[in-house]
């Protein structure tokens, strides 16, 4: 069995609070691997029963390749025109985001599917909708050569870059083979790993700070658990953990417009039936400023969004006040970048 499927089955179960407990411990382990480690202890005990855990910053142990991957992460030269970055569709300073339905590319193309933020990005098990990559350096080369977004080629790529002494220079002192396709993705990781954003008001309230929600929003966290939304939005990503259906109770995309070759999701990497309409579960942080929602962007608020929601994986109605409650809560969740609220 893949993993994706064992996560699909494995979710169906409430975990122990034992369980939950020794799984944190375990992922406070696999964070310290990663270059992720607390700033200062937390107790345990505050939030081991729960099912969303805080984020940890992040501790940059390469320096130097990180401030590499953020000059390509900024760099336009890495597509076919010299006009669209990774920053062009991920904007440091929207959410991550580029607030469109489709992304567009070079010389206007648009793009297949709603562009995820690329902030806590390292929390996913899987990157892109469909889970394609099962890493941050797979996901970074694919838009260079996608035809709708970057356009590019390797052989183009580098041969710029290798034009360029000062990138001739920074590649020849972090990597011995200088300028690859694969030094290129690594360092572009690297970057994307330092952008977690930690300490929201729901991660202070996690860690004990009880004033940090206000009485709406501790309601309509309540209600998150208790309507079952944290049987797919959970962990320290909020989400970003498992594989999902798009429609498990009703079906959000029937009869309203032909399906795409995006809307098959997951079904485009297996080609198993079981698979069609199957997306990565989006991570929940930092969702009130990553409108438009969903992979085709069909929601363009936060209250349509948690609405269809309810609708499609719970079978539920959900009320306008369980809607504002709810969404008061997800509005808890913008952490902080470089010391700053998100904005």
């Amino acid at each position: 069995m893949s993993a994706g499927r064992q996560r699909l089955r494995l979710h169906r179960h409430a975990p122990s609070r034992l369980a939950i407990a020794l799984l944190l411990v375990v992922a406070a382990l696999l964070a310290a691997d990663d270059g992720l480690a607390a700033d200062q202890p937390v107790p345990l005990a505050r939030y081991s029963s729960e099912p969303i855990h805080p984020v940890v910053h992040a501790v940059v142990r390469e320096p130097a390749k990180v401030t590499l991957g953020e000059r390509l992460f900024k760099e336009p030269r890495l597509s076919r025109n010299d006009t669209i970055a990774c920053l062009s569709c991920h904007d440091l300073g929207a959410g991550g985001v580029d607030h469109r339905k489709l992304p567009v590319g070079v010389d206007g193309q648009i793009g297949a599917i709603n562009t995820p933020t690329v902030f806590n990005s390292s929390l996913n098990f899987v990157q892109f909708w469909d889970g394609r990559a099962t890493s941050l350096e797979q996901q970074a080369a694919g838009p260079i050569t996608n035809p709708k977004e970057m356009d590019s080629n390797w052989d183009q790529l580098l041969a710029k870059l290798k034009a360029d002494a000062g990138y001739r220079a920074e590649f020849a002192r972090l990597y011995p083979d200088g300028i690859t396709a694969a030094n290129v993705t690594d360092a572009i990781a690297a970057f994307e790993r330092t952008l977690v954003t930690p300490d929201s008001r729901f991660d202070r309230y996690l860690r004990g700070d009880a004033g940090a929600l206000t009485d709406d929003e501790r309601e309509g966290y309540r209600r998150f658990k208790d309507f079952g939304c944290v049987s797919c939005h959970q962990g320290v990503n909020i989400g970003g953990n498992l594989f999902q259906r798009f429609g498990v109770m009703h079906d959000p995309l029937a009869g309203k417009r032909p399906l795409t070759e995006a809307d098959l999701g997951r079904y485009n990497v297996t080609r198993r039936e079981e698979d069609r309409q199957v997306f990565k579960v989006p991570g929940l942080r930092n969702v009130a400023l990553t409108a438009p929602y969903f992979h085709d962007g069909s929601a363009a608020t936060l209250e349509d969004a948690v609405a269809t929601m309810g609708r499609a994986q719970l079978g539920r109605e959900l009320s306008i006040e369980d809607t504002r409650l709810v969404v008061a809560f997800l509005r808890s969740l913008t952490g902080q970048w470089n010391g700053k609220p998100l904005k």
